[in-house]
């Protein structure tokens, strides 16, 4: 049951992550939900925001708060297609995330235990994580961003 529940929420952050990648953004997208209901969704806003702290995740769960009325977010599960950033995963544990889902590994960056392994460190929370669900999805969608991101350049 869970896991249908969790490739259900995946595809919702998926559909954030096609809203940015139709902004020209990296399509990363997340959505945080509380007792199976999405309370807020989010998608890159790097470039149009101008802002290296316009993550997916940091923007869902400031939304999430402001929904919530407050910042413990520890009965809210995160979804993100891209493996969290260490300030991505960082924010999460502060808000007390208690569980973490993401698409796809990321190799150079992530903080869920590619390239760092922030919740197993004494923080103030450990969120659960869990990664894989719909990665090729995830995957086809960050191809498709790079490589027309390289023909742009290349010309």
């Amino acid at each position: 049951m869970e896991y249908l529940q969790d490739e259900s929420m995946m595809r919702e952050a998926l559909k954030e992550a096609e809203k940015a990648l139709r902004q020209g953004e990296i399509p990363v997208g997340a959505v945080i939900v509380q007792n199976g209901e999405i309370i807020a969704r989010a998608h890159n806003l790097c470039e149009t925001e101008k802002s290296a702290t316009a993550h997916a995740e940091l923007l869902a769960i400031q939304a999430a708060s402001r929904a919530l009325g407050r910042w413990r977010l520890s009965d809210c599960t995160l979804y993100v297609t891209l493996e969290p950033c260490p300030m991505c995963t960082g924010a999460a544990i502060n808000a007390r995330i208690g569980r973490i889902v993401y698409a796809a590994k990321d190799a150079r960056a992530g903080a869920c235990g590619s390239l760092l392994d922030l919740p197993i460190y004494p923080l103030e929370s450990h969120p659960i994580c869990e990664s894989g669900i719909l990665q090729q999805e995830s995957l086809s969608l960050l191809r498709s961003f790079f490589i027309k991101l390289r023909g742009k350049t290349e010309h």
